[in-house]
């Protein structure tokens, strides 16, 4: 097949074999590659994303995302292991020796806990899980809050949750994420997890994610937080330059884990 003076059909077909060949593609690469304008390929990724075949994002679009991941904290924690640690070992950088810091729940925030370094930190957290991996750590002062926990996210997030962080100010606040995308924010798929989050992120110092490559360009059905006001985004060494320099030109500081 040309790559020029395709019929739409054809264009849409060579659009969705780079997606699922790449798992993205670009505005400004499709233009030039198929001789045709940015604003075509622009309506060409809303067409597919309106058909449910491709999530479009800032300068191009990537793969629908997966389903957000089921089963326990720990069982989540198993799947791509390799990753969240090496992630966790550049969050950990960003934490300075006295700090108080709260690890929201999530497996990536399982990861941090088993990656800190000793020297004194106050940990809060709303995930039993991970209160448990600290039990043991003498430099770690630690400090759960509670109410009911829901399984489907291993943590409190319900009214007595949002009553204890009334007091509490983070100097860096680990947001657990489903999705991170440069237009539409940090993302949850859980209502109520999204409110303890927000008014979590409104009282802390600071905040960071960190995002495996599933989560970047995905959105969840509810917002956290812009890009904008997320201090930290730690992502992996592999992530591409564009990529990048989108998320930092939207106002986050970009962490590569193991550059």
């Amino acid at each position: 097949m040309k790559r020029e003076n395709l019929l739409l059909p054809e264009r849409h077909a060579l659009i969705l074999k780079q997606l699922n060949d790449e798992g993205r593609v670009l505005a400004a690469e499709l233009a030039r590659e198929l001789n045709v304008t940015e604003d075509t390929i622009r309506r060409d990724l809303r067409d597919l994303a309106a058909a449910g075949l491709c999530q479009k994002v800032y300068g191009g679009a990537v793969r629908m995302p997966a389903a957000p991941e089921s089963g326990t904290l720990v069982q989540r924690m198993a799947r791509q292991q390799d990753d969240k640690s090496r992630l966790a070992a550049a969050a950990v950088t960003l934490i300075p020796p006295g700090a108080t810091i709260f690890l929201d729940a999530g497996s990536s925030n399982l990861a941090i806990a088993e990656a800190l370094p000793a020297k004194p930190v106050t940990v809060l957290t709303n995930a039993p899980s991970i209160a448990a991996r600290l039990l043991d750590q003498p430099h770690v002062d630690l400090i759960m809050i509670g109410g009911r926990i829901k399984q489907s996210l291993g943590g409190s997030v319900g009214a007595t949750a949002l009553r204890e962080l009334e007091l509490m100010r983070p100097d860096l606040y680990f947001i657990g994420a489903c999705g991170v995308d440069v237009q539409g924010g940090v993302t949850a798929v859980d209502y109520e997890e999204a409110e303890f989050k927000r008014r979590l992120a409104a009282q802390s110092k600071a905040t960071a994610v960190v995002a495996t490559a599933s989560k970047i360009g995905a959105v969840a059905a509810y917002g956290v937080l812009p890009i904008s006001q997320l201090t930290h985004l730690i992502v992996e060494a592999g992530a591409s330059a564009e990529v990048v320099e989108a998320y930092a030109a939207a106002g986050a500081r970009v962490l590569l884990a193991g550059a």
